[in-house]
């Protein structure tokens, strides 16, 4: 090869060179040009609820954020996200963007699926249908169990059991748009199962029940008769000694669960002469199914109760209860507590205790 095509090839290769740098300058430019626009807040001035549908793409999604006035143009956003490996990670779901939120974080929230959470309590006593109720009248939840008989829903549960009460663990639950109220009641159930089954595993011995639903019927009539922490193993302590001895439970609200939406709120002599399944002043041993839902301090109570002798107890009127050994405390005990009640008499405490 000569001199002069030497000279040229030298030359083309500094060409290449410096074209090359130029394209990595500009490159370079345009990535710290991008990187600031991700780093730029988006341009709406009041909070905003984005809602990515279940398969939606990036460019799809891109589209949806430009028409809607989020960012200037989504082929940036595009851009961006490839550059970064994110594109293929979108998330379906509802997202809360505050103002101020940049594209960066807007990308980063999508591709962690970090949707916004909302939340149902279902409360610790209350029924299954209470529980139904409080599902129902969830303006988020996807509405299923209306649609469903007691029979589909245990249906769906694998549930064997024919009556559902007593089944589902109260607690608050997160859950996002999308999800329905038999999710929700799946994973009550879920968690129930699993609570119950460890604290049965972890029982004291000798208890007068021989299955884990015959110690959640327990704890639901404890987590009935007092919401007073200290209380509640001696609630079980007392039904256990009665349990033992073949002595009927005569608990009330066994009794008003029994007679369902023919309660009034007014308990009579002949609601405890009434014939059924669960009036316990008239069986004896436990009813049929639990009465409520109970919480895990009334299911641990019910398999640790309280060591004593006492076989009765009485409402005092604050919330509290008297325990009495002999029928003869027991009585004197009504007396002064029922027969002579105080205005303000209550049988379980006042809204607003704590009721853990």
């Amino acid at each position: 090869m000569g001199n002069r095509s030497l000279a040229v090839v030298k030359k083309s290769i500094i060409l290449l060179v410096v074209l090359l740098a130029l394209a990595a300058a500009l490159l370079a430019a345009a990535a710290t040009w991008l990187q600031h626009w991700a780093d730029s807040p988006m341009p709406f001035t009041t909070e905003q609820t984005l809602e990515v549908p279940a398969g939606s793409s990036l460019y799809r999604l891109s589209q949806e954020l430009e028409r809607g006035g989020l960012i200037e143009h989504g082929r940036y956003l595009r851009w961006y996200s490839r550059l970064h490996d994110l594109g293929h990670l979108v998330q379906a779901g509802e997202y809360r963007l505050a103002v101020g939120t940049t594209p960066h974080q807007l990308i980063e929230k999508i591709a962690a699926g970090d949707v916004v959470q909302y939340a149902v309590t279902l409360i610790n006593g209350h029924t299954f249908a209470q529980f139904r109720q409080t599902l129902a009248a969830d303006p988020v939840l996807e509405q299923r169990l209306p649609e469903m008989t007691v029979a589909d829903i245990l249906a769906a549960l694998g549930e064997q059991r024919e009556h559902p009460e007593g089944l589902f663990y109260p607690d608050t639950y997160q859950f996002r748009r999308g999800d329905s109220d038999l999710d929700v009641l799946v994973r009550a159930y879920q968690r129930m199962q699993a609570l119950l089954h460890q604290a049965w595993q972890d029982r004291a011995p000798d208890l007068p029940y021989t299955t884990p639903y015959e110690a959640l019927i327990m704890a639901s009539i404890v987590e009935k008769e007092t919401a007073v922490p200290a209380e509640r193993a001696e609630i079980a302590g007392v039904f256990v000694n009665r349990l033992r001895r073949n002595m009927r439970l005569q608990t009330d609200p066994t009794v008003i669960y029994g007679l369902g939406s023919a309660f009034d709120g007014n308990l009579t002599r002949a609601h405890l002469r009434a014939s059924n399944p669960y009036n316990t002043y008239r069986i004896r041993g436990l009813p049929p199914t639990p009465i409520a839902n109970p919480a895990l301090p009334a299911i641990e109570a019910a398999l640790h109760p309280a060591t004593t002798e006492a076989l009765y107890f009485v409402a005092k009127g604050d919330g509290s209860h008297q325990f009495s050994r002999t029928l003869q405390q027991h009585q004197q005990a009504v007396r002064r507590y029922q027969h002579q009640r105080r205005a303000d008499y209550r049988s379980s405490p006042a809204p607003g205790s704590a009721n853990p």
